[in-house]
């Protein structure tokens, strides 16, 4: 190619004072199906596909210019992009996978005091359960891992994850329940 546009290729650009309203007709048009179509691809992760569907508006922002209105060409465009953008972070999740946070760096400054001793007498507890429940559990409700997320970061099954879950929880309650603390 060299360079110049043709009479067609011209005709296909938005102009500058257009890409607003491109990105929000891919917002209207493209959104809900490409948030499904990332969610899927990332077993169910509603917020990650969000994600990505706002990275892969800003790109046809970034390129709105040279898409193009035609809907023929937008929309295989966007599902790659999508597909792209949900490989690269699974690929990161592999290189780069969750660890967890000591008990001692989690902030609680800004917590109120009533719910900065609940926090004590929760990690006081999680202190009495076995290295898999507590790992489970920082897992799966400090660090809002997915099922999914926390297997591959254990290397175990999803139903070995929420089985651990479900038992650990019970372990928790009945350990709180020892303690004193009421309406666990």
């Amino acid at each position: 190619m060299n360079g110049t546009t043709t009479r067609a290729d011209a005709r296909d650009l938005v102009p500058d004072a257009d890409c607003d309203a491109f990105v929000r007709d891919i917002y209207d048009r493209y959104g809900p199906l490409l948030v499904r179509y990332a969610t899927r691809l990332l077993d169910g992760d509603w917020h990650k596909g969000e994600d990505i569907f706002q990275e892969t508006a800003a790109r046809a922002w970034k390129h709105a210019r040279f898409l193009g209105t035609r809907s023929e060409s937008l929309r295989p465009w966007l599902f790659t992009v999508t597909r792209n953008l949900v490989i690269d972070h699974q690929r990161a999740r592999r290189v780069r996978p969750l660890e967890l946070l000591p008990v001692e760096e989690l902030d609680a400054s800004e917590d109120s005091t009533a719910s900065t001793l609940t926090s004590h007498v929760v990690w006081q507890a999680l202190g009495e359960l076995n290295e898999q429940q507590r790992t489970v559990i920082r897992l799966m409700y400090y660090l809002e891992c997915s099922v999914t997320q926390a297997a591959e970061h254990l290397g175990i099954p999803a139903g070995t994850v929420k089985s651990r879950a479900f038992y650990a929880t019970r372990a928790l309650r009945k350990v709180l329940a020892e303690q004193g603390i009421v309406g666990v």
